[in-house]
């Protein structure tokens, strides 16, 4: 079924009588020619680049929940382009691209918003660094204007431009940053897979991997043995539980990530606002909603929920930056487990296990990488070479010391 306003009008005239099952609720067959461990954001997205681009349709995706309840959903749906560092930069920066033409690519309303994001510097040298950043970002083909303290003040003049301890100095533009609905981008990436051949296979935890002579030959799931030429192990924060199955010790830490969203207000937030001190971030959603978060919760956890003492610190920060939304009413909180890298970024790499491939260590930032992703990792998987933007995210730069510390701030999980 494609969809379109025409066939919304069409079907609320009926009684919406007429619409079919978004995706397909099959078997798990005995073997495939892929199977994708992971059925969220960047498991599916893989699934259906690898059936678009290069031809493969006797996929499983096998997800332990259902579609949609890992990170995919947990997250405060952001979507930039704004880094720095070699390696990211193009990486992101193509994504940003597929982001821009997703909802058609997939006949899907991904509410993709690019309402622009706004990094906010308190000090000279923050602003000599966003300057920096935003030549980065010029010179590899995305946006970036650098604000004076007037021009922040004069589009978004709720924020506290008076404070003592963190004053407003300017701020990073990229007005082609935004959010998109989480839930969405995995149910647009699942109907699209499956309608291209894809079996999602949900309430299907995989409690073992397949390997015979270095190679891997398929894995062990709550509904039965499957196997499989080629396995992808795509599950976030589990990265490291799923690949001690292949006797594989990664160099990941989980922590739990909060997020926090209040009442719905009138519009009063139009862009995405980082806080440069703080490490706060906040947007407004379509229904009104503020939808902000922090720092991860600092401890290794693979629970869904976090601390109070992180949700005192957010709360502080908020306040710090806009005093305004003292008064809102937060109705509920989440947590995600964030698969942090000792430099923060990820990896998308062949494992010594051959068949065997890793798409893991997105830390901060799994939500906006979903298109490239997905589009790398299908290239990796379809011809054992990296995709071009993403040859730098190797499993061995942590042996190699080829590492990508885009904060700059050390080589050690704790600081990212």
């Amino acid at each position: 079924m494609r969809y379109s306003g025409l066939k919304v009008l069409a079907e609320g005239l009926r009684g919406n009588k007429g619409w079919g099952a978004a995706w397909r609720k099959p078997d798990p067959k005995p073997e495939y020619d892929v199977i994708i461990i992971g059925g969220g954001g960047h498991g599916l997205s893989t699934a259906y680049y690898l059936a678009k681009n290069h031809g493969i349709t006797n996929i499983a995706v096998l997800e332990k929940g259902y579609i949609g309840s890992g990170n995919i959903g947990r997250n405060t749906t952001i979507v930039r382009a704004n880094y720095y560092m070699p390696g990211n930069s193009e990486f992101y920066s193509h994504s940003l691209k597929l982001w821009e033409g997703l909802e058609a690519e997939l006949n899907y309303n991904v509410m993709h918003s690019q309402r622009g994001q706004l990094v906010l510097c308190h000090s000279d040298g923050q602003r000599d660094t966003l300057a920096r950043r935003g030549n980065a970002m010029i010179n590899q083909g995305d946006d970036a204007e650098l604000w004076t303290r007037e021009q922040v003040r004069e589009e978004v003049p709720y924020l506290d431009f008076e404070q003592t301890r963190f004053p407003i100095y300017g701020g990073l533009m990229h007005w082609r940053g935004g959010t998109a609905r989480h839930d969405a981008v995995a149910w647009g990436y699942a109907r699209g897979a499956d309608a291209r051949g894809v079996d999602l296979i949900e309430n299907c935890e995989v409690t073992g991997i397949d390997i015979d002579g270095g190679v891997v030959r398929g894995v062990q799931t709550t509904r039965g043995a499957i196997r499989a030429k080629k396995v992808a192990i795509v599950v976030a924060g589990r990265s490291s539980q799923v690949a001690a199955m292949a006797g594989m010790r990664l160099p990941i830490e989980s922590h739990v990530l909060q997020a926090f969203v209040t009442e719905g207000l009138k519009p009063v937030i139009d862009h995405v606002i980082s806080f440069g001190m703080g490490h706060f971030y906040i947007s407004q959603s379509d229904k009104g909603g503020l939808v902000f978060g922090g720092d991860i919760d600092f401890y290794a956890s693979y629970a869904s929920r976090g601390n109070l003492p992180m949700v005192e610190h957010v709360m502080e920060a908020g306040m710090t930056l806009m005093p305004m939304i003292g008064r809102a009413k937060v109705l509920r909180s989440w947590g995600g487990i964030m698969d942090m890298t000792p430099d923060g970024s990820p990896i998308i790499d062949k494992t010594p296990v051959q068949g065997l491939y890793l798409d893991a260590g997105w830390n901060y930032g799994g939500f906006k990488a979903v298109p490239a992703s997905g589009w790398c990792m299908a290239h990796l998987m379809a011809t054992d070479t990296p995709h071009e933007v993403a040859r730098r995210f190797r499993l061995d730069r942590f042996r190699t010391g080829h590492t990508i510390d885009e904060e700059g701030t050390g080589s050690q999980h704790n600081l990212h």
